[in-house]
């Protein structure tokens, strides 16, 4: 089929100055034009809930010693209070797809967040560690539906050309919440009360949903052939997704050969690939493996996997090498990986620009490219303390401008009634690999932290190489009679367009 240059892009297909087409398939609510303005609440209560879940991914950290004090437990009996919330949240993701089909991604959103805030305040009413891990199971599915479902919402609600500058506002909460967690939380801790770590979310989450409830009640009408529920592919996927996580999470704390990590990780690998040969046989699957057929999606998924692994695999492995080797505390070491998050913030605010000079591509080549270069620096050099937090921003910085141009690369070939699936996909592919990368960096780190980071700097490598092959190839998706995806419509992705930014 020709190409033709598309109105508001040039040649490269970076967005350019100007309008872009009126209507886009996908591009509304509904199948509405993507010219209809979305509310403007919609961006406040989007990163209200990511300002929450990011929290609380980190904030009871400083807080367990103190939780188990007061409860009557042991110590270590507390780490479930954490784990339960990680895999509770991860296994919640693949089902988030199929009830963005079935309910509309606004609602589903709302439902969610509701759940998460009455979840939290539940949490800080907490009488004994067996309530407080329930609740914090509740919580975790919750903040699991939150991420892919909200991101569903607004890819839907705005146009390809509105993409980039909308995924800026959001780097903010994503990347500055879960690194003031800890710091957060420990002021709670010492000054107020451990309860005050959950119920921090609480007023928050009330003005969200008071803020979101009527305007984003009217928008993302119910599909109206909605898929039917995978059950074989739901008890296959979500103990199987859950038992990986919780196996290569706890993998390097407990040890490899320890039966409660054993068995976990071989039953998740025969559950994965159990569910592997289902969903392809499918027509309906509960995370839609076919999806990756389209070239420019697959090749983004891999590479923001391999991104993943290689950066939760630094943070993982530094901080254990400044505070044993250079004998740093937990405190100063949580203060030289801060910068992190506000190179990724500084990046977030001039991205979009970037690309639309450079293009996506060799944004995303550069930045994956500079970050493997400074993980090789982190360890194999011993900086003082203003140079490592130099390089800690300059990982945001970089790693940021790769994570944002390849997250919304990867959505441009996809329709509107494939999108909640294919988010659901992208962002499970994302949390396994970013566990598998925490795995990969910890096993290397038993021999050297030195190890442990070359390691890091070569899943960057490799996510480097990705983006080089996939530019060889080109972008364009497979065949429609190869690629079609399954879903209401039975639509296949329409003609690709050029990379956004």
């Amino acid at each position: 089929m020709s190409r033709t240059r598309e109105p508001g892009r040039d040649p490269e297909g970076s967005p350019v100055s100007g309008p872009g087409p009126a209507t886009e398939r996908g591009g509304g609510m509904g199948g509405r034009p993507a010219a209809s303005r979305p509310p403007a609440v919609l961006g406040f209560v989007y990163v209200a809930a990511m300002v929450m879940s990011g929290l609380d991914a980190t904030i009871v950290n400083p807080a367990l010693l103190t939780i188990g004090t007061d409860l009557g437990v042991a110590p270590a009996a507390t780490n479930l209070v954490e784990s339960a919330f990680l895999v509770s949240l991860s296994v919640a993701m693949p089902v988030a797809g199929w009830l963005c089909d079935r309910y509309g991604a606004a609602r589903t959103f709302l439902a969610a967040l509701a759940a998460f805030t009455a979840a939290s305040a539940l949490c800080g009413l907490a009488w004994n560690l067996a309530a407080l891990v329930a609740f914090r199971v509740v919580q975790g599915v919750a903040g699991g539906l939150l991420t892919p479902a909200g991101m569903t919402m607004l890819f839907q609600a705005y146009p390809p050309e509105r993409r980039m500058r909308l995924s800026r506002l959001l780097a903010i909460p994503t990347a500055l919440a879960p690194a003031a967690g800890p710091i957060l939380g420990g002021l709670l801790t010492e000054h107020a009360t451990w309860r005050w770590a959950f119920l921090v979310n609480v007023p928050l989450g009330v003005l969200a949903v008071a803020c979101g409830l009527r305007p984003l009640g009217r928008i993302g009408d119910r599909p109206p052939e909605a898929s039917r529920l995978d059950r074989t592919g739901l008890l296959l996927a979500v103990p199987g997704f859950g038992m990986l996580l919780y196996a290569l999470g706890d993998g390097p704390f407990r040890g490899w050969a320890s039966p409660v990590i054993l068995v976990p990780l071989l039953g998740g690998l025969a559950l994965a690939a159990c569910y592997v040969r289902t969903a392809l046989r499918t027509p309906e699957p509960l995370l839609d493996l076919r999806l990756l057929r389209d070239r420019r999606y697959g090749a983004g998924t891999a590479v923001t996997s391999l991104a993943a692994a290689g950066l939760m695999g630094m943070l993982f492995v530094f901080p254990l090498r400044y505070q044993d080797e250079l004998g740093a505390s937990a405190a100063d070491a949580g203060l030289v990986v801060f910068p992190e998050a506000l190179g990724l913030m500084a990046a977030s605010s001039v991205v979009d620009r970037v690309c639309a000079r450079a293009g996506a591509r060799p944004v995303i080549a550069a930045g994956l490219a500079g970050g493997a270069a400074l993980f090789a620096l982190l360890g194999l050099t011993d900086l003082d303390p203003w140079s490592l937090r130099a390089a800690m921003f300059g990982v945001g910085f970089v790693l940021g401008h790769a994570v944002l141009a390849v997250q919304v690369a990867s959505f441009d070939t996809i329709p509107g009634d494939a999108m909640g699936r294919a988010m659901a996909l992208f962002q499970s592919v994302r949390m396994l690999g970013g566990s598998l990368g925490v795995a990969a960096c910890a096993i290397a780190a038993a021999a050297s932290y030195a190890a442990g980071l070359l390691v890091a700097a070569g899943l960057l490598a490799v996510a480097f190489g990705v983006t080089v092959a996939a530019a060889a190839l080109g972008g364009r998706p497979a065949p429609a009679g190869a690629a079609e995806p399954s879903g209401p419509s039975g639509t296949a992705p329409p003609e690709p367009s050029p990379a956004e930014g």
